[in-house]
């Protein structure tokens, strides 16, 4: 499963950071997921499969399903590249005195550039 899920991740250009937050568990948690160290419960399991748009049998290399999403011609990349997708993540752990900082630091950035 693990092997399946690092490809199907790679090809969406995803970091494992990006997934873990997706499907709501530590980034650490989601490395050792991939590295075949540990099965996720159900519910990780199915918020895993819509994270990666692939189905469980897939996923779960339980038989000759349906070939998975990624298989496909690729989509036109997403317009939040992994930069932006990491600086989010910890724009998301602010507090709202924190926020106000940030938001006044990127108001006179851009008014810079």
């Amino acid at each position: 499963m693990g092997d399946t899920a690092r490809d199907a991740r790679q090809r969406a250009e995803l970091t494992q950071a990006d997934v873990a937050e997706r499907i709501g568990v530590a980034t650490e948690v989601y490395g050792r997921l991939e590295r075949g160290l540990l099965m996720p419960s159900v519910p990780t399991l199915r918020r895993l499969c819509l994270a990666l748009n692939l189905q469980a049998d897939v996923l779960l290399s339980l038989g000759s399903g349906p070939l998975p999403a990624w298989s496909a011609p690729p989509q036109p990349p997403s317009p939040e590249g992994p930069l932006m997708r990491r600086l989010m993540r910890h724009v998301r752990k602010l507090n709202p005195a924190q926020l106000r900082a940030l938001s006044m630091v990127a108001a006179t950035l851009l008014r810079e550039g």
